[in-house]
């Protein structure tokens, strides 16, 4: 979970890299480093964020061609300089940054027991480096040689870029399990972890396979695979809107995604909804889809919340039974798997290393696989059967907020598609749920105009609490989970998602005196009633209600301590606009406590690590 960039060619290697970076910091910032080939390999490594990297890089970086730089967040080893990338052999001749897990690393530090190398940090890359340098002696005539042979024997995953002293305008870079992408200028190719840093300077870009290393010399780039046979290296030009991942004026990259929801819902409408065929890439699969024993949704954190709002919604359209599983357990409790299943995988990133685990074994059963993803060359689009775009753009904050929108957009028209396809749906029902799905963008917006100002003074008020309890019924249920999980992430304080009806089965001995309770109570939710209940049981003990409650409830008011209303819109759909206070809530609590909003502690955006 840590991010990679390096460049080699004609301008300043080490501004690229430092600037590149800095937009690949979300995915980890406990330490960063550089390194150069500059007569000798010369590493720069520091503790913390990367400002205390770039603020001190020493005058003898300036000017090299070739740069290889990494953001750390911690897997193996403490968040500590020594255990800082870049890594270098024993001798000080390779240099390596890595991303990933070497599960088998002990199996490659015993064979320096014979040796007099020492490991001066507790990482599994420095024992790797080591290892390749080791290596690297006759019959080998060059290092990708022995690169490729060392990773045939890696269990684990990993991307990672190599630099060789002896080789100044020659890097290598491999990838299995974790991503890596190699963009061509007329001026250089540039290697990074994600996209996004290489798109200002080129949209010509190749997506490593696993399996395959990469060897940039004096301008040219071969692509080979662990057997050393040489592959076609297939560049693609992409089309994506570059200002997208810039804060316009923002404070932070989390409150203009936020806000960025409405514009993102259009632009997934106009891609998805074309010519009334919804999601149109499912056509050719939709007989398989419709004969489906049952449908597993995978999903980690909040793409597993919208799995769950997607399992009510698609039982209730389509009438077929619906599993949610967490992807980080999926593979390890030997899960049982048909060949008539269809497994819904959702993920942000597209990278996520639990749920590519699940994927493949699903495989092996012969499941359908459907992605639905925000990054269409990512690792899951391209393992699957078939795959929808959910078309929120990139997503810089930690926090995912239009991720989960979109993600539920995708997953409702997938069930209007499937229950029409199946019978389950009337054409007269289906018609008037997408007619109100497509007004969803308009009526959000205009929400967000009005909500916001409400949102801050009620944040402001509880900003001092240490724990805190969402409930939700049903449909709602997800949503409360989604609440206690963003305030965890953004304002870390205490706070626990629960189903309404659980509430007396535990939860109820935690509520005393101020204890701050945010409830999900919509009037066009069947259990209302019970839902008050719920509240008049919380007050009974002194708890402070927080409700979500519908526009032009006034008989609540009086029972919940403060409100945020919703726009009008039928209990199906209201998840997209239950959520929204609960996002904004955690930013402006993270804000008005002076948390890191956008990179919270011991967390990064893209999990590529199991």
């Amino acid at each position: 979970m840590c991010g990679i960039f390096c460049y080699i060619g004609m301008q300043d290697a080490v501004a690229l890299v430092m600037d590149g970076l800095k937009k690949l910091e979300y995915r980890g910032y406990d330490s960063a480093g550089i390194a150069i080939n500059n007569n000798g390999i010369l590493i720069h490594k520091r503790q913390g964020k990367l400002e205390a990297l770039s603020s001190s890089v020493p005058p003898a970086f300036r000017g090299s061609k070739v740069a290889i730089g990494h953001t750390r967040w911690a897997t193996h080893g403490s968040p500590n300089i020594v255990n800082a990338h870049p890594h270098v052999s024993a001798d000080g001749k390779i240099a390596m940054v890595h991303n990933g897990i070497i599960e088998n690393y002990e199996t490659f530090r015993s064979s320096f027991g014979e040796t007099d190398i020492q490991c001066e940090g507790e990482t599994d890359s420095e024992v790797l480096v080591k290892y390749i340098a080791l290596q690297y002696q006759e019959p080998f005539q060059n290092l990708e040689e022995v690169v490729a042979k060392v990773l045939s024997e890696v269990q684990g995953s990993y991307s990672l870029v190599i630099m060789e002293e002896s080789k100044p305008h020659k890097i290598i870079a491999a990838r299995r399990g974790s991503p890596l992408v190699v963009g061509r200028s007329d001026d250089g190719y540039y290697l990074a972890s994600d996209i996004l840093p290489i798109l200002p300077h080129t949209r010509k870009v190749v997506y490593l396979e696993d399996g395959e290393i990469v060897v940039i010399e004096n301008n040219q780039l071969q692509i080979f695979d662990f057997s050393y046979q040489q592959k076609q290296a297939e560049f693609q030009y992409l089309n994506i809107d570059l200002h997208s991942a810039d804060k316009t004026g923002y404070k932070h990259y989390m409150l203009k995604e936020i806000h960025e929801q409405p514009k993102a819902l259009r632009r997934g409408h106009g891609q998805q909804m074309s010519n009334d065929n919804l999601l149109p890439e499912l056509q050719p699969f939709m007989e398989t889809i419709s004969k489906a024993g049952r449908i597993i949704i995978l999903g980690c954190g909040t793409s597993w919340h919208a799995g769950l709002v997607a399992e009510y919604v698609i039982e209730k359209l389509c009438r077929v039974p619906v599993e949610v599983e967490y992807a980080s357990e999926f593979r390890y409790r030997d899960p049982v798997i048909y060949a008539d299943d269809v497994i819904v995988a959702l993920s942000q990133s597209g990278e996520t290393a639990d749920t590519l685990v699940a994927l493949e074994e699903a495989k092996k059963h012969g499941a359908l696989l459907y992605g639905v993803v925000n990054v269409p060359t990512s690792s899951i689009a391209r393992l699957v059967d078939v795959y929808s775009n959910i078309f929120a753009g990139p997503e810089i904050s930690v926090a995912s907020t239009k991720a989960f929108i979109c993600q539920l957009n995708a997953l409702y028209l997938f069930a209007i598609k499937l229950g029409k396809y199946n019978g389950n749906l009337s054409p007269d029902y289906s018609l008037s749920v997408l007619k109100e799905l497509r007004q969803v963008p308009d009526i959000l917006k205009n929400y967000l105009s009005y909500i916001v100002y409400r949102i801050k003074n009620i944040a402001m008020i509880y900003s001092h609490v240490n724990h805190t309890l969402f409930l939700g019924r049903g449909l709602q249920f997800p949503i409360a989970l989604e609440g206690a999980l963003k305030l965890k992430e953004v304002s870390y304080i205490h706070a626990e998602g629960y189903p309404a009806a659980e509430m007396k089965h535990g939860p109820i001995a935690l509520i005393e005196k101020g204890w701050p309770v945010i409830i999900i109570a919509l009037k066009s939710d069947p259990h209302y009633k019970k839902v008050l209940s719920n509240i008049e049981e919380i007050k009974a003990r002194g708890g402070s209600v927080i409700g979500i409650i519908s526009e032009g409830d006034e008989s609540i008011k009086d029972n919940v301590e403060n409100w945020i209303e919703i726009p009008r819109i039928s209990f199906l759909l209201s998840p997209m606009f239950t959520v929204i206070p609960m996002q904004l809530l955690a930013y402006y609590i993270g804000l008005h406590k002076g948390c890191d909003i956008d990179k919270p502690r011991n967390l990064a955006k893209s999990v590529t690590v199991e």
